[in-house]
């Protein structure tokens, strides 16, 4: 079985900057577990950087969410703690929006048989990644890690779970 982890989004800004999240803090050592895990058993892993630029206020989304975050070449844009490390010699996609067109285009001329999502924000980046997986590779099993996802607000978070269970076939474990 072909395996593949798909990290999105584990940056500073969303765990100790701009956007600092104690539930994104939280969820670092099971995230970092399963890397090492993915890594002994010689599975893919991929990571997803949130990437803007200076102009980013300016954007349709910086008008959403005016805080300047993950903008390239700062610290806030790098992956957060031991993840960071952990990167070395793996995959890592550049997104400027919430899904990556990126990732569903890399994914689709790949095997996989499941795909693994974990980082954040649960209910944003990793519910609409985990949707472009999906469509790129259909018959392959998608999950989402519970314990390994995080987000300020778990109301959307539960929701967007239910979502993703009962009518995308994307399963939350």
């Amino acid at each position: 079985m072909k395996k593949c982890l798909i990290v999105v989004d584990y940056q500073n800004d969303f765990v100790i900057g701009t956007l600092a999240s104690k539930n994104a803090q939280a969820i670092e050592g099971n995230i970092v577990d399963l890397i090492k895990a993915y890594r002994s058993n010689g599975d893919d892993i991929i990571f997803t950087l949130d990437t803007h630029d200076q102009n980013y206020l300016n954007t349709q989304e910086g008008h959403q969410l005016p805080v300047a975050h993950c903008i390239k070449g700062t610290f806030g844009h790098e992956l957060y703690g031991q993840v960071q490390s952990l990167s070395t010699g793996y995959k890592k996609i550049e997104k400027p929006a919430f899904p990556s067109l990126e990732l569903g285009n890399y994914l689709k001329d790949q095997d996989y048989d499941e795909i693994n999502f974990v980082g954040v924000v649960s209910h944003i980046c990793v519910i609409s990644n985990a949707i472009i997986a999906k469509a790129a590779l259909p018959e392959a099993t998608i999950n989402i890690i519970k314990n390994a996802v995080a987000s300020e607000d778990l109301d959307t978070q539960e929701a967007s779970f239910q979502v993703c269970e009962n009518g995308l076939q994307i399963h939350i474990l």
